[in-house]
């Protein structure tokens, strides 16, 4: 076992990785030693990004309508919460949406679409949507997320254009049968390996708070580890009304900000992603936590919404952070935080509860970008 924080620092940087016992020490780490947790997994951080942050942005494609029971997800079989409820967007109204997070400094779109998986017409609707958005854009990175592939599908993805999968292992294999019925967590894991034997890098992390033990967080971190993830986007539950786990609050600040430091020591060098849930589980912790992860989605998510997206600039730039693909080096000022809505639009802040998106795609109102 390590003596201190900044000794484990130096055998991480040095080859020798933590160990699941370590990790469990790591998050029951005192809230008077946080501090001492974080410096030393910033500088794991700042050794392999430096002082960059990658900034992502989510179109969700398709938004609701799915068969699966996953007990955490607002867009589940049976769903009680008022989300919003749409098929496929076209390939231009896809665009359309994307251009405003990339206008707003995101250089990884993420085209995500509820359900159990793509039928192969729908890929090549994705298809379409990469080929147009990368003839406008071509250096943007595109992630698809699109639930379990099938044989083939993962390829056809890729020679499309596709830069990346993602599909998250949401929490451990010993906990899997408590948030879902419909699908294994082998399935998952069948899944990212497709997308890796197509040459897409694999995006795979988790969502945290779902009345998981340390065991088993750690438990997933070090199957996540083993699986090599590319990029690891850590999720905080936004327990929604009308879920199975509507009404679970395990998570404190300090604790999700003590999770993100023990993710950067099992996960050194890939790239972590404060994701959905960081406003109303870190609050005003978010800026620290930017010394230990490297990348964030900028604006909404799937179904509720997030910051106002300057608001995420703001933060990235005060924090001494510089936005990773920016040409100048610089925190961009989103383009669309100044463009008026297409319709009136009156912002909810976001409190206790999820805050249900009701602008962008699949709506007439401008996203937040």
């Amino acid at each position: 076992m390590f003596k201190t924080f900044s000794d484990l620092a130096d055998r991480t940087l040095n080859g020798d990785p933590v160990t699941p016992e370590e990790a469990l020490q790591l998050l029951a780490t005192g809230d008077e030693d946080m501090l001492d947790l974080v410096a030393a997994a910033a500088r794991l951080r700042r050794e392999y990004f430096g002082m960059t942050v990658k900034v992502n942005y989510l179109v969700n494609l398709k938004s609701g309508l799915c068969a699966e029971d996953c007990g955490y997800c607002s867009q589940r079989l049976n769903s009680g919460a008022g989300i919003l409820k749409y098929s496929w967007l076209t390939p231009e109204q896809a665009v359309e949406q994307a251009e405003h997070g990339i206008k707003g400094g995101a250089s990884r779109v993420c085209l995500v679409a509820s359900g159990r998986g793509p039928s192969n017409r729908e890929v090549e609707t994705v298809t379409r949507t990469v080929g147009a958005l990368k003839g406008q854009y071509p250096g943007v990175e595109v992630c698809a997320c699109l639930g379990l592939l099938k044989g083939g599908q993962a390829e056809t993805l890729s020679d499309a254009g596709v830069d990346a999968y993602n599909h998250n292992l949401n929490t451990a294999e010993s906990n899997y049968q408590s948030i879902c019925s419909t699908h294994t967590y082998q399935d998952r894991v069948e899944t990212v390996e497709r997308a890796k034997g197509a040459g897409l890098s694999p995006c795979s992390g988790l969502i945290v708070g779902m009345r998981e033990t340390d065991e088993q967080l750690v438990e997933a971190l070090f199957a996540l580890r083993e699986l090599d993830s590319d990029s690891v986007p850590v999720n905080f539950l936004m327990p929604f009304e009308g879920t199975p786990l509507a009404g679970t609050w395990q998570l404190s600040p300090q604790k999700c900000l003590k999770i993100l430091a023990v993710v950067r020591f099992v996960c050194p060098d890939k790239e972590i992603r404060m994701a959905g849930g960081r406003e109303m589980h870190l609050r005003s912790l978010q800026p620290l936590a930017l010394h230990v992860v490297n990348s964030l989605f900028l604006g909404d998510y799937l179904t509720s919404e997030g910051q106002a997206a300057k608001a995420d600039m703001d933060m990235i730039a005060d924090a001494g952070f510089t936005v990773l693909g920016s040409p100048s080096g610089d925190v961009p000022t989103p383009e669309a935080a100044d463009e008026p809505a297409t319709e009136p639009y009156e912002k909810v802040d976001l409190g206790l509860e999820p805050t249900l998106r009701r602008r962008g795609a699949g709506t007439a109102v401008a996203p937040n970008a």
